[in-house]
C-alpha cells in the first residue's frame, strides 16, 4: 500500500472520492470540497493548503483516505486551539504548520476517515510517522463520528478532546403547532409571540433549492453572508465563485430561505441537505429587524424540516440561545496527535479539566430545555 498526498482534488477521480464516502452528507462529497479549492476559498493565502492523504492499493485505487489541509493559522476550525499556538510561542516552539482533518469553515460531525477501517488505520500509522519529517507539530482530526473515535479511542498519542453543540431533533410532528405543542406554556408563548413579531413587519418567506437561484439572487445571498463578517471588522472565508460552483455542481443539496418585505430581499439562510439533516450554515442581512434572526435561522428551519420529514436540524456551532428554542445539547469530538511530548502533556492535562466540564455543562443545560416534563 502507498500514501498519496494530493494538493487538490483535481488529482483524485470524483467517483473514486465519492465511493469512500459511508453516508449521504454533503460536506465531504468531491463536488463541496472541489469547490473551495476550485473558488479560491482554501489554498493560495488562504492559510488553508490543501493536503488530502490516501491511501492506496497496488493497482492505485484508494482504500482509505482523510481530507486533510496544512495550516498555517487556527482560523475557521471552530476547535479553538489558540491557546496551545501561543504556549509554544512563549516557550519557543513551532506551532505552525500543523496537519488538520476536517472540513474547512464547517464545524459539521460526519465522517472523517474514509473507507476500509483496517486501511484507515494504516493511513493513521504511516501520517503520524511522517509528521516531523515534513516538518509538521501535529494532526488534528476535527469533529469525527463514532467509526474514527473508535479508531483513535486509546491510539497511542492521541489526545480526545469534547465540545458541545445544539442540535433539533423532529419527533415526528405534523407541523409546526404539533412541536409548540410538546413545549411549556411559557416558551410556546415566547416562540409565537417572536414569529408574530417577524410577520408583523410585513416578512414572507421564499424557500429555493440551488438550480432556483439566478446569478443576481447568488449575489444576494454572497452579499448577506459576507457581511455577517464585514460588520465584525472581518473578511469572510469564501468566496463569490464558491457560491456558483456549487450550484452547479450539487444543486440538489442546496436549500436557500430569502426573506422578502415589501417585494424586497432583505435577508437570507443558506442550509445543506442530506443524510436525513438539514444543516445551516450562512446566515445574513441588509438591515436590522426585530427578530428577524430567530426566525431565518430556527423556525424556518424547523418547518422546513418538519414538512420534508427531515430528522435533524443542525443549526451551526455555539449559541446557548438554541436551547430555549428546542434545540438539545450534544457532544461533540476532535483527536489531537501533538509530536512534542512536553506540550502533550501539558495539554492532556488541561484536556482532563477540559472534559469534565464539557460534560458537567452538557447535563445542565438539558434543563433549559423547553419541553414540558412528563
Amino acid at each position: 500500500m502507498t500514501l498519496l498526498f494530493a494538493d487538490s482534488l483535481l488529482d483524485v477521480p470524483a467517483d473514486r472520492w465519492d465511493a469512500l464516502l459511508p453516508s449521504a452528507q454533503p460536506f465531504l462529497r468531491h463536488a463541496f470540497l472541489s469547490a473551495q479549492e476550485d473558488s479560491g476559498s482554501v489554498g493560495g493565502r488562504s492559510g488553508w493548503q490543501p493536503a488530502h492523504q490516501l491511501l492506496l492499493d497496488a493497482h492505485g485505487e484508494p482504500l482509505a483516505a482523510l481530507p486533510a489541509y496544512v495550516k498555517y493559522h487556527s482560523y475557521g476550525e471552530y476547535v479553538f486551539d489558540h491557546g496551545w499556538a501561543d504556549a509554544c510561542h512563549r516557550a519557543g516552539i513551532e506551532y505552525y504548520p500543523k496537519l488538520l482533518g476536517a472540513i474547512p469553515f464547517s464545524p459539521v460531525t460526519g465522517p472523517r476517515l474514509l473507507g476500509d477501517p483496517q486501511a484507515a488505520s494504516r493511513l493513521l500509522d504511516e501520517l503520524t510517522a511522517s509528521l516531523q519529517p515534513q516538518g509538521l507539530s501535529s494532526l488534528h482530526i476535527n469533529f469525527t463520528e463514532d467509526t474514527a473515535d473508535t479508531l483513535l479511542r486509546g491510539r497511542d498519542g492521541w489526545l480526545e478532546r469534547l465540545g458541545c453543540q445544539y442540535h433539533w431533533n423532529n419527533r415526528g410532528y405534523r407541523d409546526f403547532q404539533d412541536f409548540l405543542d410538546n413545549l411549556s406554556s411559557r416558551k410556546r408563548k415566547q416562540m409565537r409571540k417572536e414569529r408574530e413579531q417577524v410577520a408583523g413587519q410585513g416578512i414572507s418567506f421564499d424557500w429555493r433549492e440551488g438550480h432556483q437561484l439566478s446569478e443576481a439572487e447568488w449575489d444576494f445571498v454572497y452579499h448577506c453572508y459576507a457581511n455577517t463578517y464585514r460588520v465584525r471588522g472581518q473578511a469572510p472565508y469564501l468566496t463569490r465563485a464558491f457560491f456558483s460552483l456549487l450550484a452547479e455542481r450539487m444543486p440538489e443539496a442546496i436549500r436557500v430561505v430569502l426573506a422578502v418585505q415589501g417585494g424586497r430581499r432583505v435577508a437570507m439562510a443558506f442550509s445543506l441537505m442530506g443524510g436525513g439533516s438539514l444543516y445551516g450554515r450562512y446566515w445574513g442581512c441588509l438591515a436590522e429587524f426585530d427578530r428577524l434572526h430567530f426566525e431565518t435561522c430556527f423556525y424556518q428551519g424547523m418547518e422546513y424540516a418538519i414538512a420534508q420529514g427531515v430528522q435533524r436540524f443542525d443549526a451551526g456551532a455555539q449559541g446557548e440561545h438554541k436551547l430555549i428554542r428546542g434545540f438539545e445539547p450534544v457532544i461533540t469530538r476532535s483527536w489531537h496527535y501533538l509530536c512534542h511530548p512536553g506540550l502533550r502533556d501539558a495539554v492532556a492535562a488541561f484536556l482532563e479539566e477540559e472534559r469534565v466540564g464539557i460534560q458537567a455543562y452538557a447535563e445542565e443545560a438539558v434543563t433549559l430545555l423547553p419541553y414540558r416534563q412528563a
